[in-house]
C-alpha cells in the first residue's frame, strides 16, 4: 500500500516537473508578456475566475496594456487600453469571431457544429438573427411582448392579485418568472388559440404550468453553464443534463408545430434547420434551446438590476415614472384593469432617454461580458504605438468591465447615477473621455463590432416595456428600504450580465385604478 502510494506520488511529481520544464509555453521575441500560472493546463483560471476584474487590474499594473494568460488550456491575450480596441475590430483577415462562439454553442447545448465549414449546416446564423430581431421584424416582437407581458402580469398571476393586499416576493424571482414566461410566449407562441377556444381558461393554466416547468429546467441548466463553457462535459452534471434534454424535447419541431403565433425568428430557424442542415430532430431542437438561453440568460438579470436600482433611488424612480406617464398621455393610452391593454410601439419606446440612461447605468454596473477573437494564423497585431506577434489559435480578448469601472471615464464608478448617460439637454450622452481623449468605445455590455449581440435592441425594449407596465399597474417597494446592494455572482464572468449573489425581498400590489 505504501509502495503504491509512493509510486503514484512520484509519478505525479515527475509529471508536474516535466510540464514545468517542457510543457510550459515560452515567450518569444515580439510577443506580449506571458503569465503561465503554476497549475498545469488550468494556468491562471482559478485566480481569474475568483475575481476577473481584480486579476486583470493586477496584471495590467504589472505588464501594461497587453499581456497573455494561460486559462484552461487556452492562451488569451488581454487588451486593456480602450484606445486599442479598434485594432481588434479591423483585424478580420487574421481574427475569427465565429470560431469561439460556434464551439461554445456546440459544447454547451449539445448540437452538432453550426460552423458551415464543418458541413452540418449552411445556415448563416448571424444573418438569421439580424433579419428576425432587427428592422421591421423587431416591430412584431415588440407588439407581441407588450401583449404577453400584460397577460403574464395581470392574468397569468391573477391568484396572487385577487385582493388589494401586498404580495411579498423575491425581486429576482419575480423578474425571472415574468420575463421568462412573457419571452417564451413571444418567441415560441402559445399552445392555445385565444380567439375561439371554449376551454381557454384551463388551457391557459396548463400552458403556464408547462412554461414554469421549462423555467425550472432552464435554471437548472443555466447554473452549470459556466462549467460547460470552460469545457467540462455535461454528463458530470446529471440534473442539468436531464434539464437540457427536457428543454430540447419541449422544442422539438413536432411540438412547435402545435403552437400558435410562433415568432418569425423561430419559424425561419425551423425552416432553415429542415432545409439546410443534416441535424437530427433533437439536434434541431437544441439549436432552439440555444435561442431560448440567449434570449433569457442576460435579459433576466438586466431587468432585475434595473428595477432594483430604481427601487433604491427615489429620484430615479420619479424621473422614470414621469417619462413613462408623459409618453402614455401623449399616446392617449388609458390605464385600467378592465382588460384593455396598453400599447406602446417602437417609436414611443425609443423616445424614452431617461429609461435608456437608467438601463445603461444598471447594465454598466452589472455587465462582465468578454469579446473574443481567435487567431486564424500567426500574425502581427498593430496597436496605437506598438505591435505584438500573435500565434495561430490564440485568443485575443477584451474585458469591458475594466472600461465600465474606470474612474477616469466614469466618476465614482461604483455608484448608480441614473442620469449618467444623459447630457445637459436631457438627451443621450455619447461624449466620454479618458486622459483628455474622446472614447469611441465606452459602453460595451453587448460586445462590439460585427459580433455585437443582434438581439440587443429587443432586449432593451423588453426591459422598457416591463418597467412601463410596472409603473402603470403596480405600487412597489423594497421590504427593507435600507437593504444593501447584493454582490455580483462572479462565477458567470465573461458571459454577460452577472446575476445577484442573493435575492432581495420586495412587495407589490395593484393600483386602485
Amino acid at each position: 500500500m505504501f509502495l503504491a502510494s509512493w509510486i503514484w506520488g512520484t509519478t505525479i511529481i515527475l509529471c508536474c516537473v516535466s510540464w514545468f520544464l517542457l510543457g510550459r509555453r515560452r515567450r518569444r521575441q515580439g510577443e506580449p508578456p506571458l503569465e503561465n500560472g503554476f497549475l498545469p493546463y488550468l494556468g491562471c483560471a482559478l485566480k481569474f475566475g475568483a475575481n476577473p476584474l481584480e486579476f486583470l487590474r493586477e496584471k495590467q499594473k504589472k505588464h501594461g496594456h497587453i499581456f497573455t494568460c494561460q486559462v484552461a488550456g487556452k492562451y488569451i491575450h488581454f487588451l486593456t487600453d480602450p484606445f486599442s480596441y479598434h485594432a481588434l475590430m479591423r483585424q478580420g483577415k487574421h481574427l475569427d469571431w465565429k470560431k469561439f462562439h460556434f464551439a461554445t454553442s456546440a459544447k454547451a447545448f449539445g448540437h452538432g457544429s453550426i460552423d458551415p465549414a464543418e458541413g452540418n449546416t449552411t445556415e448563416n446564423f448571424h444573418q438569421t438573427f439580424i433579419r428576425t430581431l432587427q428592422g421591421n421584424a423587431l416591430n412584431a416582437l415588440i407588439e407581441a411582448m407588450m401583449e404577453n407581458l400584460q397577460y403574464v402580469m395581470l392574468q397569468s398571476r391573477t391568484p396572487k392579485l385577487q385582493s388589494n393586499t401586498w404580495v411579498t416576493e423575491g425581486l429576482y424571482t419575480f423578474c425571472c418568472q415574468v420575463m421568462f414566461e412573457s419571452g417564451f410566449l413571444t418567441l415560441f407562441g402559445k399552445e392555445f388559440n385565444s380567439n375561439n377556444d371554449k376551454n381557454l381558461s384551463s388551457k391557459q393554466e396548463t400552458e403556464r404550468a408547462h412554461i414554469l416547468n421549462a423555467l425550472e429546467n432552464f435554471k437548472e441548466f443555466d447554473k452549470i453553464f459556466p462549467a460547460l463553457v470552460a469545457g467540462l462535459p455535461i454528463h458530470l452534471f446529471k440534473s442539468a443534463h436531464s434539464a437540457r434534454e427536457k428543454l430540447g424535447e419541449a422544442l422539438l419541431h413536432k411540438n412547435l408545430l402545435k403552437r400558435d403565433n410562433l415568432s418569425e425568428l423561430v419559424t425561419l430557424r425551423m425552416f432553415l434547420n429542415d432545409t439546410l442542415s443534416t441535424f437530427d430532430d433533437m439536434e434541431k431542437a437544441k439549436t432552439h434551446v440555444a435561442v431560448l438561453w440567449a434570449s433569457q440568460a442576460n435579459t433576466i438579470p438586466a431587468t432585475f438590476w434595473t428595477l432594483f436600482y430604481l427601487l433604491k433611488s427615489p429620484e430615479a424612480m420619479r424621473a422614470a415614472t414621469k417619462e413613462v406617464q408623459s409618453i402614455l398621455e401623449s399616446a392617449e393610452e388609458n390605464i385600467s384593469l378592465d382588460g384593455k391593454h396598453i400599447s406602446l410601439n417602437r417609436k414611443q419606446l425609443d423616445n424614452m432617454p431617461i429609461l435608456d440612461s437608467i438601463i445603461k447605468e444598471a447594465m454598466r454596473l452589472s455587465s462582465a461580458s468578454m469579446t473574443f477573437r481567435v487567431a486564424k494564423e500567426d500574425f502581427t497585431l498593430h496597436l496605437e504605438n506598438d505591435f505584438y506577434n500573435i500565434r495561430k489559435d490564440d485568443i485575443v480578448a477584451l474585458y469591458p468591465q475594466l472600461l465600465h469601472f474606470d474612474p477616469e471615464i466614469y466618476a465614482d464608478p461604483l455608484t448608480f447615477k441614473y442620469d449618467r448617460f444623459l447630457n445637459e439637454n436631457g438627451e443621450e450622452k455619447t461624449d466620454f473621455y479618458r486622459n483628455g481623449r474622446k472614447l469611441k468605445y465606452y459602453y460595451m455590455p453587448f460586445g462590439t463590432g460585427i459580433a455585437k449581440c443582434p438581439g440587443r435592441l429587443f432586449a432593451v425594449h423588453e426591459i422598457k416595456q416591463f418597467l412601463a407596465l410596472i409603473f402603470s399597474y403596480f405600487e412597489i417597494e423594497l421590504v427593507d428600504k435600507n437593504v444593501k446592494c447584493p454582490s455580483l455572482d462572479q462565477s458567470r464572468a465573461g458571459l454577460g450580465i452577472l446575476q445577484p449573489s442573493n435575492d432581495i425581498d420586495f412587495r407589490y400590489r395593484l393600483k386602485c385604478l
